[in-house]
């Protein structure tokens, strides 16, 4: 679907699509991106436009008093000419004219013409009867408030101008709704529910302090849901596509979300289709079916086991599409710069053909994911792999050691409980001699290597892990995080150890 518009019906039958995957691997990246798709910029009003509407009937007296105003509203009371001849406004509405020459005599004419004749510092034989401006002695013009109805009047059309700036900046339509699903989230949310309102009573406004809580009743009624209301808009706009985006669909009970709907998502039961169907919404009763211009994508995460299985009837209505991890899209670092120097796997040709030399000062996140993840398969299962995600921002090492310690050791230990001999073996720690383990046995470190180990740890140290991993994360079980690591000193301060992730 990457760089076709779905604002138009571009293609005729629904999608139902749930993304799967394991964390980190871009699920809810594609929703977004997939949000644009059904997201229209209206056709706005140019900035030009707009000048020409605003400044088309206004005389000369009324552009110069208009930029008093609205350089007012920047503090600026205060104006010379100059500032005058080079706003805006001046210089559209010359442009309107056709003039670009002797502008500033122009801008003189109008504040002296209309400047009052008891003025101390201006002289002027021909003076208008209603003056609108005056000079300082430092030689600086003013607005005078002495005809404030014209003044009230061009502010307003300021203000509407500005108003209608801003306005042209944000127009677009969004043609979807976007959720994340939890365990709490149920019918009522989704579809239709009862919820209070809590509204003044009849007795608030006479009440001498209205906030109080007596001046406020409560009642319920029933409200539409998220899903309820974009195919309302979906019904009233069939020449558009709509689109409901649902983030970790599985984190729900699905079944108790879609309720009577389960049936009518089908592609071949929406409204207009052939075996259309239409059901009686539990709470108001009301005859209802999916409109067949509203589209359903949706994530799954596959790792986290404790969610709740998807319903097989809702498995039946979508399609699923696997999103594995994508390592090509991670960078190599280079340890002597600790600079991002490619985007890998079909990289430059330098990534190809480096000097063995250069090879120790380098490490392929690409190469490190896959041989992590490859190892992981072995023994967690592919729902245990790690996402592109998790280094994706990685661009050097300090950034690297703080997503091993932070993030993916954290998760691997959870993964396998802890398990001492696991965790080396996913490290390649193996045959490692523990000054170079990423994992340490926590029962086998000396009290000297402990002591170091709680130095590093500690919160007055420079190099400490965020609280929420030194109970949960580094001690689960047997296991220790290598204190070296956690520091970037010793054999984690060059590239090598991080190749044998490889």
């Amino acid at each position: 679907m990457s760089g076709v518009s779905l604002n138009r019906l571009d293609h005729t039958q629904p999608i139902n699509i749930i993304y799967t995957g394991v964390a980190g691997t871009g699920k809810t990246y594609r929703l977004l991106q997939i949000a644009k798709q059904y997201t229209e910029q209206l056709p706005t009003t140019s900035t030009h436009e707009l000048l020409s509407q605003l400044l088309y009937e206004l005389s000369w007296r009324e552009v110069v008093c208009l930029v008093f105003l609205d350089l007012k509203t920047q503090q600026q009371d205060l104006l010379k000419v100059p500032e005058i001849v080079s706003h805006e406004f001046f210089v559209a509405k010359a442009a309107q004219n056709e003039r670009n020459k002797n502008l500033n005599n122009t801008a003189w004419s109008v504040l002296q013409t209309h400047s009052p004749a008891h003025s101390k510092t201006v002289s002027h034989k021909n003076r208008a009867a209603q003056p609108y401006f005056d000079k300082d002695d430092s030689g600086s013009w003013y607005l005078l408030r002495n005809s404030m109805a014209l003044l009230d009047d061009l502010a307003q059309q300021l203000a509407d101008f500005r108003q209608a700036q801003r306005d042209n900046q944000a127009l677009s339509t969004q043609r979807y709704s976007m959720v994340s699903f939890h365990q709490a989230y149920g019918y009522e949310e989704f579809v239709e529910g009862i919820r209070p309102i809590v509204v003044p009573s009849s007795s608030a406004h006479s009440a001498p302090n209205p906030s109080v809580a007596q001046s406020q009743q409560m009642h319920y009624d029933i409200q539409d849901g998220a899903f309820l209301r974009l195919c309302q808009r979906a019904a009233n706009d069939p020449d558009h596509r709509y689109a409901m985006l649902v983030d970790e669909i599985n984190r729900a009970n699905v079944s108790r979300v879609f309720g009577e709907l389960l049936s009518l998502i089908e592609p071949d039961k929406r409204a207009g289709q052939a075996q259309a169907m239409q059901v009686n919404l539990a709470y108001s009763g009301r005859a209802f079916s999916v409109p067949a211009n509203v589209d359903i994508y949706a994530t799954m995460n596959t790792q986290d086991h404790s969610l709740a299985p998807l319903d097989m009837a809702l498995r039946r209505r979508f399609r699923f599409v696997d999103c594995p991890p994508q390592p090509e899209l991670l960078a190599v670092i280079q340890i002597s710069e600790q600079t991002f120097t490619s985007s890998a796997a079909h990289g430059s040709l330098e990534n190809h053909h480096r000097d063995k030399n250069d090879s120790l000062e380098t490490i392929d996140l690409a190469k490190v994911l896959t041989g992590l993840n490859q190892r992981i398969t072995q023994t967690l299962g592919q729902d245990a792999q790690l996402g592109h995600a998790f280094l994706l921002s990685v661009q050097t090492l300090a950034q690297l050691r703080a997503a091993l310690v932070e993030q993916i050791i954290p998760q691997l230990a959870q993964a396998a409980g802890g398990q001492v001999a696991l965790l080396q073996y996913l490290f390649n720690d193996d045959a490692q001699p523990a000054s170079a383990q990423f994992i340490q046995d926590s029962q086998g470190v000396s009290p000297q290597q402990a002591g170091k180990a709680d130095r590093q740890l500690s919160p007055n140290s420079n190099h400490h892990v965020p609280n929420a991993f030194l109970g949960a994360a580094i001690n689960v079980g047997n296991y220790r995080i290598n204190p070296d690591l956690i520091a970037q000193t010793g054999e984690f301060a060059r590239a090598d150890v991080y190749q044998r992730l490889y």
